[in-house]
């Protein structure tokens, strides 16, 4: 997933519901999807920014040296600006990139 290449909105908007439950007829069902695919988003983006910050780790028992490293505010400046999982998740729904299997009982 490229995050720059998202067109996802960073603050909240208003869904068309009937745009939201279109492919699977049910609203919750589509919810309940696009909530763990929201889930699985926020994993990587986690995982990313946590590989990220580890370049800039400085293991070190004293307290004294506390610096600022301007890369590693830049990194988290970047991450801050993101649009949200839920957003990323709701515009893979509606774009279609998001693929499921429906369980029949």
């Amino acid at each position: 997933m490229d995050l720059k290449k998202t067109n996802a909105p960073v603050n909240t908007i208003t869904y068309n519901k009937s745009k939201i439950e279109e492919p699977t007829g049910n609203v919750y069902e589509a919810i309940t999807i696009i909530a763990k695919r929201a889930n699985q988003i926020n994993a990587d983006i986690k995982k990313e920014l946590l590989d990220k910050l580890d370049e800039f780790a400085t293991y070190n028992d004293s307290l004294d040296e506390v610096f600022e490293n301007k890369e590693q505010i830049e990194v988290s400046k970047f991450y801050e600006k993101l649009p949200k999982p839920h957003a990323l998740a709701v515009e893979e729904w509606l774009n279609g990139d998001i693929t499921y299997k429906e369980v029949v009982k």
